[in-house]
């Protein structure tokens, strides 16, 4: 009897110890921690107008978590649609960056990583903690 107890709180501990896959503690976000540096990518370069600090601009964006096995790199889009702001204020850190030498008509791709976007604390609840994101930015007008 004394051994089919020792069995039966064996086996009982050894099933206590597994988790299921959808567990809330599963694999983690790929974009989550990775420590990939900032980047600015032309893809089309535009010859109107050009972006500098301190200058209101209109920017046509796209935004996607960084997946580093995804086609193109592109995880799960959080937003996108058109956006006007005095470039050097009021968006993150990586726009500020990544932005400033644009021409109106060009196309650049930001890989942003989460020192220069949301940092620790994401913007919930699309975008987590420490996130590297990547956007596909066109700039539309500069005034």
């Amino acid at each position: 009897m004394r051994y089919l107890f020792s069995a039966v709180l064996v086996a009982a501990l050894a099933v206590s110890g597994c988790k299921s896959s959808d567990s809330p503690t599963g694999p983690t976000d790929p974009s989550v921690g990775l420590s990939l540096p900032f980047s600015a990518t032309d893809v089309t370069v535009g010859t109107g107008a050009e972006a500098t600090n301190g200058r209101t601009v209109s920017m046509q964006y796209s935004g996607w978590l960084y997946h580093p096995s995804a086609p193109e790199n592109k995880g799960p889009s959080f937003d996108s649609g058109v956006f006007n702001f005095v470039l050097g204020t009021t968006v993150i850190a990586g726009w500020n960056q990544g932005i400033p030498g644009m021409r109106v008509g060009g196309t650049r791709r930001l890989v942003i990583p989460p020192s220069l976007g949301y940092g620790p604390n994401g913007s919930p609840p699309r975008i987590p903690g420490n996130a590297t994101l990547l956007f596909e930015v066109a700039l539309l007008a500069v005034q």
